[in-house]
């Protein structure tokens, strides 16, 4: 991994590197040197290193695939350049350099991207289920010789040298990697048991212990791959290449990446849309199901957004790119599962503690008792005795039962089984800690527009004076508004299309911008704006004699020759925000409307939809305001928004949830969940798989460390035969796994409801 550029020349990684050192208080400096491969940490005090390294790593690598690199670096550090490197160092008093304790590290290396993320784990299951069969095959036929022909007892030994080998292949190549880098893992503890078995004459232990042990890592890589293969639709769904129109019709293929925003595109049924892209000309449907985990075809006409990655179903159509590929909606998700996956659960540091130190003690551990069993219980030492198991026999049971194989694995198997989940249905966890925290909460913040409403404009009334002429007012309306794209003209043009409206000619058509237009129709002027266009002049008695709409609607008025009229917008509330609402309050959460609207407007919101609270009028600052007023009267809280505006309360909330396909760059940047497809029904599938996760998360702990505890104290005090000890060590990390994988099998609210 080297130092990436940005667009302004400045590395990716810097900005997140200095917030790093600025976020931990034991930290003083940092010298980075990407052209060497090192990063040397000055740090105030003693450190745990493996944390600070684990951290840092993870640090770099979501750098590198931030959706916002060019983030600036704080004022608050002293930035300074030369051939050994780049030093960031904090303020600090002139005794404070010498007190720092440096520490170097190398720069991680970065996995090549691949096409499909489940290729690998497909192959290491199936490869390690053969072993495993191998070795239980072997040891079977080595215990029944050993029991039906005694004499036989060099074929018994054979078959379970076999069973030693084929169970202990993979964890032999595991551990001699981990030796090489100086580090001792549990494969070497398992194998360390096996070797130790075969020392006292225990052959079918052993290999009884290496087979459970074989068939456990089977187990984790199937996990793996079945989570990973709820992911690997959006890998496949990548697009290669795009189909560019050039100026003379002919067409031209082209890799996808050297398509230019406005290029014009051809896209045939069957086909992927390349990158984010405009509908020109045709209709079609197209399948998201990728993308949001909705498996009904999305209808597309012309003015409709296609997102790259989404199979075209049955129009040929001809499209827009809006953005390079790079920053396309599939290549977000796929960058943000990346992120989510480098990232670790806050329960998660707990089980990573348990890595060469923890081996190393226990190896310690092991060793001690075997000396106190032998000279202090008087236990023969290697050869068991009629009723007495010898020391050897006894410090092997230990060292199996003391083995942290479940507990390693209870967190990360269930974090990426609920990533897998999520992403599958339009849900993005970026990161562990993002699952953890959300079952935490007990407010949940929501912007109003955009967010609990669509954003979008929708004719809700259309009043003519006189009355009886409200569809020559639409028509009109609906005539001159084409020639726009306005927010409000994309609603009358959509209101006029539903109504089967005839477009009349319109000549010498003239925006005012912030006003309104005009055109001749039907040979005579037709003026569409703003009342303060009737304001002044002949009309404006009769304007004032009608009432302005409520605050939530927005009228636009038409002034034809021998008539007016006026057409009534507002904001288009969601459908699904009050069966959402509905939902939280049904879960006990609070929810809380945080708007910048007028309070009016945001009141008839609050009405429509039940809101248990609103707070209107508020500027960025006070809604930040707000949520830290809740953080600070106990609460934990989730904010819901999705414009640039609600990146400073994201920023502040302990979750922060953003929609995903309406949602700002800094919106995403800020989120630690992301809603593709505006689905606001998705945060309860969320918090649902929050809730769920943390359950067998907890689970998974109880059962690892009860087992090792038990099992452990059983051991001391002699009553726990070897076989019995391997039959609960690695029955406890196949529980684990499976556990775990249970939260792939979770409904959604769809399903749930639909079984209803």
């Amino acid at each position: 991994m080297s130092g990436n550029k940005n667009s302004s020349g400045e590395e990716s990684w810097l900005p997140a590197l200095a917030d790093f050192l600025l976020a931990r208080a034991d930290l003083g400096a940092m010298r980075v040197d990407p052209a060497g491969g090192k990063i040397s940490i000055a740090t105030i005090g003693a450190v745990d290193e493996d944390d600070l390294r684990s951290t840092l790593h993870s640090t770099l690598l979501a750098a590198e695939k931030s959706l916002n690199p060019g983030q600036s670096i704080s004022p608050a550090l002293k930035v300074e350049a030369s051939r050994s490197g780049t030093l960031l160092t904090k303020p600090s008093c002139l005794t404070a350099p010498a007190l720092w304790r440096w520490h170097e590290f190398e720069w991680p290396e970065r996995e090549p991207q691949k096409v499909t993320c489940c290729g690998s784990h497909d192959q290491d299951w199936k490869t390690l289920l053969l072993l495993a069969s191998v070795c239980g095959l072997s040891a079977v036929g080595g215990w029944m010789v050993e029991s039906l022909a005694p004499q036989q007892i060099i074929w018994a030994r054979s078959l379970f040298l076999l069973a030693l080998i084929a169970g202990g292949w993979d964890a032999a190549f595991d551990a001699f990697d981990q030796i090489k880098k100086g580090k001792l893992d549990i494969h070497f503890l398992m194998l360390a048991v096996a070797v130790g078995a075969i020392t006292i004459g225990a052959w079918s232990e052993g290999a009884l212990l290496l087979f459970l042990f074989s068939f456990s890592g089977a187990l984790e890589h199937y996990a793996l791959y079945r989570t990973r293969k709820e992911v690997d639709a959006l890998f496949k769904a990548t697009p290669r290449e795009a189909t560019l129109l050039l100026p003379d019709g002919k067409e031209r293929i082209i890799p996808v990446e050297e398509v230019k925003p406005g290029d014009r595109l051809a896209v045939k049924p069957g086909e992927l849309f390349p990158v984010d892209a405009l509908l020109l000309t045709g209709q079609t449907a197209a399948d998201e199901s990728n993308l949001t985990g909705e498996s009904l075809p999305v209808e597309k006409s012309i003015g409709d957004v296609l997102y790259s990655g989404t199979l075209n179903l049955w129009g040929a159509v001809e499209a827009a790119a809006l953005r390079p590929v790079m920053e396309g909606a599939l290549q977000k998700i796929l960058r943000l599962i990346e992120e989510a996956q480098n990232q670790k659960a806050p329960s998660q540091s707990f089980t990573d503690r348990f890595g060469t130190r923890y081996t190393v003690s226990i190896l310690s551990l092991t060793a001690l008792m075997f000396f106190v069993w032998w000279l202090a219980f008087d236990l023969p030492a290697f050869i068991s005795e009629a009723g007495r198991n010898s020391a050897l026999y006894q410090a092997m049971t230990l060292l199996v039962v003391a083995s942290p194989c479940a507990l390693v694995l209870s967190i990360p198997s269930a974090i990426l089984a609920a990533i897998a989940w999520g992403a599958r249905r339009g849900i993005l966890f970026r990161g562990g800690a993002a699952i953890e925290n959300l079952a935490e909460i007990s407010i949940v913040a929501l912007d109003k527009t955009g967010t609990l409403t669509t954003g979008d404009m929708v004719v809700d009334k259309v009043e003519s004076f006189p009355a009886g002429r409200e569809k020559e007012t639409a028509q009109y309306a609906y005539s001159l508004e084409r020639h726009s794209d306005h927010p409000i003209a994309r609603a009358i043009v959509k209101y006029g299309e539903i109504e089967n409206l005839s477009a009349l000619s319109v000549q010498d058509a003239t925006a005012f911008p912030g006003q309104g237009m005009e055109g001749i129709i039907n040979r005579s002027k037709c003026i569409l704006g703003r009342r303060e266009l009737l304001g002044h002049g002949p009309l404006s008695e009769f304007v004032d004699k009608v009432p302005p709409p409520a605050l939530h609607f927005i009228e636009v008025w038409v002034i034809a020759e021998d008539f007016l009229g006026r057409i009534l917008l507002r904001d288009q509330v969601r459908p699904q925000s009050g069966p959402f609402l509905k939902e939280l309050a049904r879960r006990k959460l609070n929810t809380v409307m945080l708007t910048g609207d007028r309070r009016e407007t945001a009141e008839a919101v609050a009405r429509e939809l039940g809101l248990q609270e609103v707070r209107s009028g508020l500027t960025p600052g006070e809604k930040v305001a707000a949520l830290k007023e809740f953080k600070e009267s106990g609460h934990r809280v989730a904010m819901v928004g999705d414009g640039l505006n609600d990146a400073p309360c994201l920023a502040v909330a302990d979750v922060a949830v953003a929609m995903g396909s309406r949602g700002s760059d800094a919106a995403l940047e800020q989120s630690d969940v992301v809603l593709m497809k505006d689905r606001i029904e998705g945060f309860v599938d969320a918090y649902r798989l929050s809730v769920a996760s943390k359950k067998v998360i907890k689970q998974n702990i109880v059962v690892a460390l009860g087992t090792v505890v038990l099992m452990v104290g059983a051991t001391l005090v002699g009553v726990l035969p070897l076989s019995l000890g391997v039959l609960a060590h690695e029955g406890s990390t196949v529980l684990v796994c499976f556990n775990s994988l249970r939260l792939l099998f979770i409904k959604d609210t769809v399903a749930r409801d639909q079984a209803k």
